[in-house]
C-alpha cells in the first residue's frame, strides 16, 4: 500500500493537532464554505449521518471560550468512522482549496520517534527513528552536538553499551531539501553487578527494578545520598516519598540532601512507573541523629571539679570551637523578580530566576519568599518585614532580578511601577538596605543582584551611605560595573544567564565566594554573552561561610515574626465541597511564587442522574491579578501556569491568582458547579458556594500597607548631593547610551539551544540549508542601532546543542530561536 493511500485511510480523529487546528480554523472563519457547508453535505451520506441536531450542538460551541463548531463536527465524523479521504472528497466538493491543502501529507514526515531507555551497561541498544518523505530519506545522528559515526540508517545501534555512552541522543532526517529533527531521546546506563541467578534480558518493555536504597544512620548536617535503579522503555520516571508522603522536587533516580536535619528521618522509598506500569523500591530506615555531646578534660593537673564539660545545650558553643565549623543561627531569604513593569520593557527571566532559586534554597534549609512584580511601596514593605527577621547570627540572602542601574558604586533597583524617566526617589538603593543589615549582627549577607549596572544620566543624586566595615558582606552582581546583564529569552521560559550557571553550584559544600567564583568560570565560557557581561563579585568574607552551614538556633530574635515569615508560603488546606445534587468537589490549592496562588477544581462524584456537571471558581476580589478568560482553563498552561504545572494533579480545571500581596481583606470567591440532567433535555442547573480561605500566603504580611516610619526609606531616600564631576554629567559622548530600563535585543536566529559553538557552526554550515553568514555577525547590536541585514524570522538551524539533564527543557529551546535582552 503507498503512503497516499496510507494518509487516506486514516481516521480524521488521528490528524495530527497542528493540521486538525489549522484546518478548523479554515472551516470556522469560512461563511459560505465553512463548516456549515461541510454539514450540509456529509448529512446527505447515510454512513455519517449528521443530523439537524448534531449541527445545532456543533453551533452552540460557538458560545463557549475559543469552542469550535468544525471541531465538534469533525470529531462527529471520525466517531462514525469518516477517513481523512472522504473528507478531502467533501472539501473538493465544497471547494474550500485552502481547507484541502491542510489534508495534504508534508515534504517530509517522521513517523516514528526515538524513545528514552534505561539498561545495563553491557546490553544492546537500539534508538529508531523512521520517516517517510517524496523523496529518499537520509538519517544521521548525534549525539548533544556530536555526529555518531557511521550512524546513517533508521537504527543507531551500539553493541555493546558502556556508561560512556549514556546522554542524549538526536536524528536528523534530509529528504531533498526538506529536513526535520526527531525528538530528543535519553539513553541512561547503569553499572550494575549481575549475581548469579539474575537475568535482565528483557529490557524493551517492562520496568526491572535493579538498584534498591539502602537504610542509613547519619548525623545532623551530614548528606543523605539514596539511590534506586530500573531498566526498561520508555525510561522510567522517579518519585522518592517519605513516611507515605510524597517529596516535592525529589524525582531524580539519586535522591540527595546536602545537609540532613533530624526531621528528614523517617521510612523512604521509591516509585518507579512509565506509561503502563508502577513499582515501589524497599522501603528503607534513615535515621538522623543529633550531634552527640561531648566531655572534654582539661590536660593539666587539676581536680575532679575541673573538667570541663559541654552538655546538651551548649552544642552551639561546641560547634563553634571547632576550627572551622560554622553554623548560622537561622537562615532567610527574600527573592524579587520584577518582570511586568508598567512603563519599561517587559523581561521574561526572573520569573524562571526566581522560582529556580527558591527551590534550591529551601534545600539548604533557608525560610524563603518569593515575589513577584512588586511596585515601590510593596518592594519597601518586603524588605522591612524581612530585615525584621534578621538577628545576630542569622544568615541573610536578598536576590533581585529586573530592571536596575548603579550611580557612584550604589546600586538601584527598579519596582514594576517606577515612572519613566526614574530617578533614585523611586528606586530602592541596595547599600541602604545593607546598612539596616548590618545593625543587625548577621552572620552573613548575601546579596545576588541580576539586573543591569549602567549609569542612569537622568539621576544626578549621589547618595552619601557610610557603611561599617565588617567581614560578613557578600554581593554577586550579574555583571561587571557599566555593563548589562541579559536574559536569554524565547517564545519559552528560559532562565537569565547568571541563574543559567548560579543554580548548577548553589548546593556546593562550599563558601560562597568560592561558588560565586566557579559560577564566574562557567559564565566566561558561556559564548553567546563572552565579552558583554561577567559576573563580579565583592566581598568582605573573612571565614569560610556556606550557604550550606548548619542552623543551630539562637536565644535572641522574634521567633513570632520569623514564625509569620514562615507562614508566608503555607497554602490553605484543600476541601470537599458537598452539593444539594449529590456532586461532591475537591478544591486543591498550590503556590507558585509567595504572592501567586493556584486553584484547581476537581470533580469526585457526579450523580448517575447527572448527565454531565462542571466546577469553576468566579467573583474574585478586584485588587487581585485574575484574567477571566485564563480562569478555570483544562490545562494548567493554558492559565499561564508554566513552571507548576508538572507537580499539579490532572483532569481538573485550574486558575491562577497572582499579586496575592495586594489583598486586603480575607480572599472570598464562589465555586459554581454547572450541571445538566437527561430528564430536563439537558439544560443547565447551577450551584453555587461562597468559600473563604482567609488571607493566604504574603497576603498575611500587609505589603500594601503605608510605608511605617522606620522602614528603609529613610535610608533609601536620605538627602543626596548633587554631583557636578564633569565626568558625570551627560554630554554628546552619550547620545547613544540607551535610556535606563531600555532593552537591547540581538539576532540569535542562528543559534541552535542552549548555543552554538563557533567551531560547530563552521562545521556544519550549508549541510542542510544553513546560512553561510558568520556566527557573530549580528550577536550584539542594540536595537536603536540596527545592523544590517538584521532578520527577526529564525535561521534554518543545523544541529541543537543539550546543555542540560532535562528533555523538556531541550525540546523547548531547540523548537525556539533565542534573543538576548537587556535587564
Amino acid at each position: 500500500m503507498s503512503d497516499s493511500s496510507l494518509e487516506r485511510s486514516t481516521k480524521i480523529n488521528l490528524l495530527k493537532e497542528p493540521a486538525a487546528k489549522k484546518l478548523c480554523d479554515v472551516l470556522d472563519k469560512s461563511s459560505k464554505k465553512g463548516w456549515r457547508k461541510l454539514g450540509e453535505i456529509v448529512g446527505n451520506d447515510r454512513r455519517f449521518r449528521v443530523s439537524s441536531d448534531d449541527m445545532e450542538m456543533c453551533s452552540l460551541k460557538v458560545l463557549e471560550l475559543e469552542g469550535s463548531p468544525s471541531r465538534m463536527l469533525l470529531r462527529l465524523m471520525g466517531e462514525r468512522g469518516c477517513t481523512t479521504g472522504q473528507l478531502a472528497d467533501y472539501l473538493q466538493t465544497v471547494g474550500n482549496s485552502e481547507a484541502l491543502q491542510c489534508l495534504k501529507p508534508p515534504a517530509l514526515q517522521i513517523l516514528l520517534q526515538p524513545q528514552s531507555v534505561a539498561l545495563i551497561s553491557g546490553h544492546n541498544l537500539r534508538l529508531s527513528c523512521l520517516a517517510s518523505g517524496r523523496s529518499p530519506v537520509q538519517y544521521q545522528w548525534f549525539k548533544t552536538k556530536e555526529e555518531v559515526p557511521n550512524s546513517f540508517s533508521a537504527d543507531l545501534v551500539i553493541s555493546p553499551v558502556h556508561l560512556k555512552d549514556a546522554g542524549f541522543y538526536i536524528c536528523r532526517v534530509n529528504s531533498g531539501d526538506a529536513f526535520e529533527f526527531s525528538r530528543w531521546a535519553q539513553v541512561e546506563v547503569m553499572d550494575v553487578t549481575v549475581s548469579c541467578g539474575q537475568s535482565y534480558h528483557s529490557l524493551e518493555g517492562r520496568l526491572k527494578m535493579v538498584i534498591q536504597p539502602q537504610s542509613q544512620r547519619l548525623y545532623v548536617g551530614e548528606s543523605l545520598q539514596l539511590e534506586c535503579g530500573a531498566v526498561g522503555r520508555p525510561i522510567p520516571r522517579y518519585q522518592w516519598h517519605i513516611n507515605g508522603v510524597p517529596l516535592s522536587n525529589a524525582t531524580k533516580r539519586k535522591l540527595m540532601i546536602p545537609h540532613s536535619i533530624q526531621d528528614q528521618s523517617g521510612r523512604y522509598r521509591c516509585e518507579i512507573s512509565s506509561s503502563t506500569e508502577r513499582m515501589w523500591s524497599n522501603e528503607v530506615d534513615i535515621v538522623i541523629e543529633p550531634r552527640i555531646s561531648v566531655q572534654i578534660s582539661v590536660a593539666m593537673e587539676c581536680s575532679e571539679d575541673d573538667v570541663l564539660t559541654i552538655g546538651e545545650g551548649s552544642s552551639a558553643f561546641f560547634l563553634n570551637s571547632i576550627p572551622g565549623h560554622l553554623y548560622a543561627t537561622d537562615k532567610v531569604a527574600l527573592l524579587i523578580g520584577n518582570l511586568s513593569y508598567q512603563n519599561h520593557p517587559q523581561l521574561k527571566a526572573p520569573m524562571v530566576d526566581v522560582y529556580d532559586l527558591t527551590n534550591l534554597l529551601r534545600q539548604l534549609n533557608f525560610q524563603v519568599v518569593s515575589l513577584l512584580d512588586l511596585t515601590e511601596t510593596e518592594m519597601r514593605n518586603a524588605v522591612d518585614e524581612f530585615l525584621l527577621l534578621l538577628h545576630k547570627g542569622v544568615y541573610g540572602l536578598l536576590y533581585y532580578a529586573g530592571h536596575g542601574y548603579e550611580n557612584y558604586g550604589n546600586s538601584f533597583m527598579v519596582p514594576v511601577d517606577a515612572p519613566n524617566p526614574y530617578r533614585s526617589a523611586n528606586c530602592l538603593c541596595v547599600q541602604s538596605i545593607l546598612k539596616l543589615m548590618q545593625e543587625k549582627e548577621t552572620g552573613l549577607n548575601v546579596f545576588l543582584l541580576d539586573m543591569c549596572r549602567k549609569r542612569n544620566y537622568h539621576d544626578d543624586s549621589a547618595p552619601n551611605i557610610i557603611l561599617r566595615v565588617t567581614a560578613n558582606i557578600v554581593f554577586g552582581y550579574a555583571t561587571c560595573q557599566d555593563a548589562e546583564a541579559f536574559e536569554l529569552s524565547s517564545s519559552g521560559f528560559t532562565n537569565g544567564v547568571f541563574v543559567k550557571f548560579l543554580k548548577k553550584r548553589l548546593l556546593d559544600n562550599e563558601k560562597i565566594t568560592v561558588v560565586l567564583d566557579r559560577v564566574a568560570e562557567d559564565m566566561g565560557q558561556f559564548d553567546a554573552t563572552k565579552g558583554k557581561q561577567a559576573l563580579e563579585i565583592r566581598s568582605s568574607l573573612s571565614e569560610r561561610r556556606a550557604l550550606t552551614d548548619p542552623i543551630l538556633p539562637g536565644d535572641s530574635g522574634d521567633h513570632a515574626h520569623s514564625l509569620q515569615w514562615a507562614k508566608a508560603h503555607e497554602l490553605p488546606e484543600s476541601m470537599c465541597l458537598n452539593f444539594d445534587c449529590g456532586a461532591q468537589i475537591k478544591l486543591g490549592f498550590a503556590a507558585e511564587f509567595s504572592n501567586v496562588l493556584v486553584i484547581y477544581t476537581h470533580i469526585v462524584k457526579k450523580p448517575e442522574n447527572m448527565s454531565s456537571c462542571q466546577a469553576h471558581v468566579t467573583d474574585f476580589s478586584q485588587d487581585l491579578d485574575v484574567d477571566p478568560k485564563e480562569m478555570n482553563r483544562e490545562t494548567p498552561e493554558e492559565t499561564g501556569i508554566y513552571l507548576l504545572s508538572s507537580n499539579l494533579p490532572q483532569h481538573c480545571l485550574y486558575t491562577r491568582v497572582s499579586s496575592l500581596q495586594k489583598l486586603r481583606e480575607e480572599l472570598v470567591f464562589t465555586v459554581c458547579l454547572q450541571g445538566t440532567f437527561p430528564a430536563m433535555d439537558d439544560e443547565s442547573v447551577h450551584w453555587t458556594k461562597s468559600i473563604s480561605i482567609g488571607r493566604p500566603l504574603i497576603a498575611r504580611l500587609d505589603l500594601n500597607r503605608a510605608m511605617r516610619r522606620n522602614s528603609c526609606l529613610q535610608t533609601c531616600l536620605i538627602p543626596h548631593s548633587p554631583s557636578h564631576s564633569p565626568c558625570h554629567s551627560p554630554g554628546p559622548e552619550h547620545h547613544l547610551h540607551p535610556p535606563h530600563g531600555g532593552h537591547q535585543v540581538q539576532d540569535f536566529s542562528r543559534l541552535s539551544p542552549l548555543h552554538l559553538c563557533p567551531d560547530v557552526t563552521e562545521r556544519f554550515q550549508g549541510a542542510v540549508g544553513g546560512c553561510g553568514d558568520s556566527y557573530y555577525d549580528n550577536l550584539c547590536q542594540p536595537f536603536y542601532e540596527p545592523a544590517a541585514g538584521l532578520s527577526s524570522s529564525p535561521g534554518r538551524l543545523s544541529i541543537p546543542i543539550e546543555t542540560t539533564d532535562d528533555i523538556t527543557e531541550l525540546q523547548t529551546v531547540f523548537i525556539n530561536s533565542l534573543q538576548l535582552q537587556q535587564q
